[in-house]
């Protein structure tokens, strides 16, 4: 019996590890994504990092990703930033990317 709880502490600790490294993973892409969004609203220095942690804590309201693209848009249209809700999710999808990366690269380093 004991081989069978060691594969499945095993496998409840990877579950663990991939949801930690999802959740790290998003937060970096969402605070990417708000220097980002800043710098086309002309935001920069301090205010610029406490935008990024805006865009980050508006991934808390509700479950998935809108939560964060409506903030975004909204503050663009806010600032008269022209940039379609497509345009958008593609930054989005490569800065998770580029998130993923660097955090295995962090971990492998």
């Amino acid at each position: 019996m004991t081989s069978f709880n060691d594969r499945e502490a095993a496998f409840e600790n990877k579950f663990k590890h991939d949801k930690e490294l999802e959740f790290k993973v998003n937060n970096r892409r969402n605070k990417l994504l708000g220097l980002w969004a800043a710098k086309l609203m002309g935001i920069d220095g301090a205010e610029a990092e406490a935008y990024a942690k805006s865009v980050v804590a508006s991934d808390f309201e509700k479950p998935g990703d809108h939560d964060v693209l409506a903030k975004v848009l909204e503050d663009f249209k806010a600032k008269n930033v022209d940039i379609s809700e497509h345009r958008l999710r593609k930054q989005m999808d490569e800065l998770l990317a580029m998130s993923k990366q660097q955090l295995m690269s962090e971990n492998n380093g």
